[in-house]
């Protein structure tokens, strides 16, 4: 009887420590990299060096078809943040700040922040470094001059004091340490980070957002050596469209750097009346795979601390992008538009004791982010997030729960699908349609034969305008 009485005890205290470790509150670092396509070797990119990512791979889940709510910066941050789709009324330009658009809006930092969770952001995470600052512990950005520009060369930064973007390239290549650029500093204050949430003892929430591979492409001259400038190839598909619709043509960014055509200035919009020297296009491709590379140390700067300190094993780890960036691919190099390049990113959960290696072909939208960081853990999400909780997927990454995906920027929508890319622009809401694009996926991968005006797709294309119209994304 006694012996029976004692199992039965040891199984009661058994099971409440097991009740006990699963309510345990999960620490989360949230990682974003600014411009990052998925040109990465576990995405298939074998070009490209970056053995901290991959390795990171190995033990997560990867999300082939995840794309962005709109593909620039403070938006797209803004849109993540809060779990909450980008319209023409908020969350629409680059500039955005969730203060503004939507202050009473419940980020999630501030979801976690509420229920105990030292949160802490650390580089660039929201666009303005302020924003929605009451939702944070602490807020960091390296010091610098010209705002996120990053030149370490004296000469280059003399000409911008005096000319200012026009008068500089858009890359740098010097021989210095990791430290002399601010993702090195963003790295070193990550790990300071970690050892001191460590010793304190409560749940945290370390966000860290790396500037690189965003323009200028700037990195120490190691990564540049990782690749022999002979070896990159132009992409296939570097022409626009000769029936692609205006309104995806701009360049925006790029037109600001030295050694662009003058006439882009004066024609920004209209993509198919200029190109750059192959030459130079290489040596810009060139600089963004080595500030991946240079993104990638210091992402394995950050994920040794974790392994180190023994966080790993209570630690959810989400990496990701803002949007991604075309390299050429319709003779674009830019986001800020509804190509399938500047809209997908890589996306990659890493959760202890649930997740294992996997890749996901499931469709995912960054604002299912929001409501997935929720659910691990063990809280309630607020009714005005929009987007889904991945956490199934996080289980069984052979569940399709999504099939469809979701973008938007300045007048234009998009959505995509593994058959379908369609995007239009209207000149007001509910307005009717200027202009518009349709790729058949399956047949056109590189997006370059717009089949909107064909008669045999009209019915597919009011279809796809009306699921746009009602934002019926399922």
């Amino acid at each position: 009887m006694k012996n029976n009485i004692c199992i039965w005890l040891l199984l009661i205290l058994f099971g409440f420590s097991i009740q006990a470790q699963e309510n345990n509150p999960k620490n989360v670092l949230f990682i974003i990299v600014d411009d990052l396509r998925p040109v990465l070797p576990t995405y298939g990119a074998n070009q490209v060096v970056a053995p901290n990512i991959t390795a990171f791979a190995d033990n997560a889940v990867q999300f082939n078809n995840a794309f962005v709510n709109i593909p620039t910066c403070g938006a797209s941050r803004a849109s993540i943040l809060t779990g909450i789709r980008p319209t023409r009324n908020y969350f629409k330009k680059f500039t955005t700040s969730i203060s503004n658009d939507m202050p009473g809006a419940v980020t999630f930092p501030g979801l976690l922040k509420d229920h105990g969770y030292t949160t802490v952001s650390n580089g660039k995470i929201s666009h303005n470094r302020n924003d929605m600052a009451h939702t944070w512990s602490e807020i960091w950005r390296p010091k610098g001059k010209y705002n996120n520009q990053d030149y370490v060369d004296p000469k280059t930064s003399k000409t911008l004091e005096k000319e200012g973007l026009p008068g500089v390239y858009p890359f740098e290549r010097l021989d210095v340490a990791d430290v002399a650029y601010k993702d090195g500093k963003i790295a070193n204050k990550a790990v300071k980070d970690l050892k001191k949430l460590k010793k304190s003892g409560k749940p945290f929430l370390l966000a860290v957002g790396f500037l690189k591979p965003h323009l200028p492409f700037n990195a120490p001259s190691k990564y540049w050596d990782y690749y022999d400038e002979k070896d990159i190839q132009l992409p296939i598909n570097n022409t626009f469209p000769e029936n692609g619709p205006k309104s995806a043509g701009n360049w925006y960014e790029m037109v600001k750097y030295k050694g662009i055509p003058k006439n882009v200035k004066g024609d920004g919009r209209n993509a198919a009346s200029f190109t750059l020297d192959t030459d130079f296009a290489k040596q810009l491709i060139h600089g963004y795979y080595a500030c991946v590379s240079y993104t990638d140390a210091q992402i394995g700067k950050v994920l040794r601390t974790l392994d180190e300190l023994g966080l790993s094993d209570d630690t959810i780890v989400v990496f990701t992008s803002d949007h991604g960036f075309s390299l050429m691919e319709h003779n674009r190099w830019s986001k800020h538009n509804l190509f399938n390049v500047e809209n997908r990113v890589p996306l990659m959960i890493r959760v202890p004791s649930l997740t294992q290696k996997g890749q996901s072909q499931s469709y995912v939208e960054l604002i299912d982010l929001y409501p997935t960081i929720a659910e691990l853990v063990g809280l309630e999400t607020p009714e005005r997030v929009e987007g889904t909780s991945l956490v199934q997927n996080l289980k069984d990454p052979s569940l399709i729960s999504k099939s469809i995906g979701y973008s938007r920027i300045w007048n234009g929508d998009m959505v995509v699908s593994p058959n379908y890319l369609y995007a239009e622009w209207r000149g007001e809401e509910g307005g009717s349609v200027y202009d518009n694009m349709l790729y058949d996926l399956k047949a056109d991968s590189l997006e370059m034969n717009n089949i909107a005006d064909l008669p045999k797709y009209r019915k597919l294309v009011d279809s796809l305008s009306q699921q746009i119209k009602f934002k019926t994304v399922q």
